[in-house]
């Protein structure tokens, strides 16, 4: 195979512009699928992509296209565009030369079409514009056409409009990928000694680990042994081949070439996205990898009955074979007994992870509010302690520093709107760094602000005053000091962790207030009085108290003295008295999920 007609893309955008939608048209224009096997979201697999219309894993395919009387190969990595798929992105574009950066003609450039072309221009990459769902009614195809003009500083000549659905100005794309995008160089050039870089892989139960591959030098064939260069192991190639969007056996991949390897390895832990697969001897230099993006969202998570902790442990274990983002440790909770503190890139990373868990596992799950971590500081010894779980902050604060993360927010919306904006910016403790006019009367804004208030829901407000029409991305933009403190509930004066939290400081007797508000309506009543307490800085801040069910004892009297009530009223008033002393309050378990929901 001649490397020159190799071509190595990815489609990258903002969320629902259409990158799925167009990856169709292609392959459905090149013959890589017959018409009548066609159908929406080709290589959306997943029940859970089909279903939301999103793409969560990237997906490679290879398409054969004739162009000039001769053949090229056109290998596309179709990938997420929701900002808690960014790391499935980054690990793309490792393996392309060059990408179409799509733009939907109905919604202008927007804050992710930003935050992704970044990436593309961190990468060197050939970037080709691309404007999508111009045979739409509502398309706005002149202004989008300046806006990316401005964006990429581009002439008009250079941006290419197409429509995914009709298939209008994709053989012309078509033809632009091959005149613009390079084509792929072997580094060292050395036939006999392969080198691949693995930007993905995938679990089988009969095969092992299938990674998915970048082939960089030489060329990779069944029955060849390779090394991961990272982790040392060592495995003998059961197959290797290529997409045609489903896996086809090939006699091999060679340099320049994406394709698939089957290693056979039933462990977790020896692939990793990001290491190299080299020769076990005089190997070539391993490709400098990648970071796994570190957590930034944690929840526990366990198993509504106790006898699900394995089937649940393992899992995890096999989802974090196939997402080498997700990350677990074992915990335990008076309450709730044993679960996992998982790690997760962002909410929807979370949704996505807890739902396969329900689907595809048939588990029954107890899912704790998401909180962040943070990072206390003693002041006097100079030790960093990471904190994960709420009820571990320490109660005193004395001689301590805490630190936080913080996220520099991009927000595209109306003029309009920014007035009604400015009360939540202020409310989510939001810094305005930059803005700037973006074209058809809209602002681009840059803010910083901590991470614990993007997740109070502050997407879901400013899309509300916004009627719906800001777009949002966001990065993470190091850490800084927290005014925060650990708020607890007490039930009948004993603390209960799994309702701690950490909140702001200027925001906790809001919060205490409404916790204890929540808990008096959630708690049934028993025989005891309930007192429900929320203690932060030292000092309980809100109280609430759910009196005790009482019968009444005379009730079986008919006329006769009153003394006779009296003696069974104070009877019944010392039983009481006894039974405050020794009774336990009985929390049911739907009050624990109740909770831990953030909303109501």
């Amino acid at each position: 195979m001649n490397l020159s007609h190799v071509r190595n893309f990815s489609i990258i955008a903002h969320i629902d512009h259409g990158k799925s939608t167009l990856a169709d048209r292609m392959l459905e224009m090149t013959g890589t699928i017959e018409k009548r096997k066609m159908k929406e979201q080709v290589l959306d697999s997943m029940e859970l992509e089909r279903e939301r219309g999103i793409t969560i894993k990237m997906q490679p395919v290879r398409m054969e296209y004739q162009y000039g009387g001769e053949s090229f190969i056109l290998n596309l990595i179709d990938t997420p565009g929701h900002i808690d798929f960014s790391y499935e992105v980054s690990r793309a574009l490792k393996a392309v030369e060059g990408v179409l950066l799509l733009v939907d003609a109905t919604q202008g450039v927007q804050a992710q079409t930003l935050s992704v072309l970044d990436m593309a221009r961190a990468e060197n990459l050939v970037i080709i514009p691309v404007i999508n769902k111009i045979d739409l009614p509502s398309a706005r195809v002149e202004e989008t056409i300046l806006e990316v003009e401005k964006l990429l500083n581009v002439t008009r000549e250079e941006i290419i409009c197409v429509s995914g659905k009709t298939g209008e100005g994709v053989h012309g794309l078509l033809e632009t990928i091959v005149q613009t995008v390079p084509a792929p160089v072997a580094e060292y050039g050395v036939a006999d000694n392969p080198r691949a870089l693995v930007f993905d892989f995938e679990y089988s139960t009969h095969r092992g680990v299938v990674v998915y591959v970048r082939v960089l030098d030489g060329s990779i064939k069944k029955g060849d042994t390779l090394v991961f260069a990272g982790s040392g192991e060592k495995f003998g190639i059961l197959e290797a081949g290529i997409f045609m969007p489903t896996k086809i056996p090939a006699k091999e991949i060679q340099a320049g070439e994406i394709g698939y390897v089957v290693t056979g390895i039933k462990e977790a832990g020896g692939a990793k996205v990001g290491d190299t697969l080299v020769a076990p001897y005089n190997s070539l230099p391993a490709v400098p990898g990648y970071q796994t993006a570190p957590p930034v969202v944690w929840a526990s998570v366990y198993p509504e009955s106790q006898d699900d902790f394995t089937q649940l442990r393992q899992s995890l274990e096999r989802l974090r074979l196939e997402d080498a983002s997700l990350s677990f440790e074992e915990e335990a909770s008076g309450s709730l007994g044993r679960g996992f503190r998982c790690g997760f890139l962002g909410m929807l990373h979370m949704e996505i992870i807890t739902e396969r868990l329900k689907r595809e596992f048939d588990l029954t799950l107890i899912i704790a509010t998401p909180t962040i971590s943070y990072q206390v500081k003693d002041t006097k010894t100079g030790l960093i302690e990471a904190i994960y779980s709420p009820h571990l902050f320490p109660e005193d604060l004395r001689n301590k520093e805490t630190l936080e993360t913080w996220v520099r927010v991009k927000l595209i919306l109306p003029v309009d709107y920014l007035n009604s904006l400015m009360a939540i910016l202020y409310e989510h403790e939001a810094e305005i760094i930059d803005m700037d006019n973006f074209g058809d009367n809209r602002t681009n804004l840059s803010l910083d602000m901590p991470l614990r208030e993007l997740m109070r829901n502050f997407f879901d407000e400013v899309k509300s005053v916004t009627s719906g029409y800001a777009s949002f991305s966001y990065t993470i933009a190091g850490t800084r000091f927290a005014d925060v403190v650990r708020m607890d509930v007490l039930i009948n004066e004993e603390v209960m962790p799994a309702f701690s939290r950490v909140v702001a400081r200027r925001r906790v007797q809001l919060e205490a207030e409404e916790v204890a508000d929540k808990l008096k309506k959630l708690l049934p009543r028993q025989l005891i009085i309930i007192k429900i307490q929320t203690k932060a800085m030292g000092r309980i801040i809100a109280s609430r108290t759910i009196s005790a069910l009482r019968k009444d004892v005379t009730d079986y009297l008919y006329g006769g003295d009153i003394t006779r009530k009296m003696k069974l009223r104070e009877k019944q008033k010392k039983g009481k008295k006894k039974m405050q002393k020794i009774g336990k309050v009985n929390i049911p378990q739907e009050v624990f999920l109740k909770m831990m929901k953030s909303t109501e």
